[in-house]
């Protein structure tokens, strides 16, 4: 379990590098355990050379945020939401696991497409209709009263 962790580092990197446009700073800082604090370095900076990372094991992929680490991010979200609104669209996810998450963000992706073609389908309709029905069928000037 504990390497699965410490593979999380890793990715939460690699997240960061993207937020980030690459640029990242990592420091480290001292623990009790160095067996974890050396392969969480080693997964930071695999991720910093672009190198593949192990993957996240499905159990942990799986796992629900403890109830004070949800508690804590409810809180956060509360707080900075009336200075960055787009957190808000995250408070939904905060008790679920990453897969969770995840599934709901390519569902919600999915419906914005779907709703987004059936816009433009029918916006093409129309002009297509309008266009058909004035070269069949133009429209008498009305008569000037």
């Amino acid at each position: 379990m504990l390497l699965a962790l410490c593979v999380g580092f890793g990715h939460l990197t690699k997240q960061l590098m993207k937020l980030a446009g690459g640029r990242v700073v990592l420091a480290l800082e001292g623990g009790h355990d160095l067996t974890a604090i050396c392969d969480a370095s080693e997964s930071c900076v695999a991720a910093l050379l672009g190198d593949e990372l192990d993957p996240v094991p499905l159990t942990v992929l799986q796992q629900k945020p403890c109830p004070k680490a949800t508690a804590s991010l409810e809180r956060v979200i509360e707080i900075q939401s009336k200075h960055w609104t787009s957190v808000q669209r995250l408070a939904p996810t905060v008790g679920q696991s990453l897969l969770d998450t995840q599934r709901r963000e390519k569902d919600e992706a999915d419906t914005l497409t779907a709703m987004a073609s059936l816009t433009v389908d029918n916006d093409q309709q129309k002009t297509s209709t309008e266009t058909s029905r004035s070269a069949e069928e133009p429209m008498e000037e009305e008569p000037v009263l």
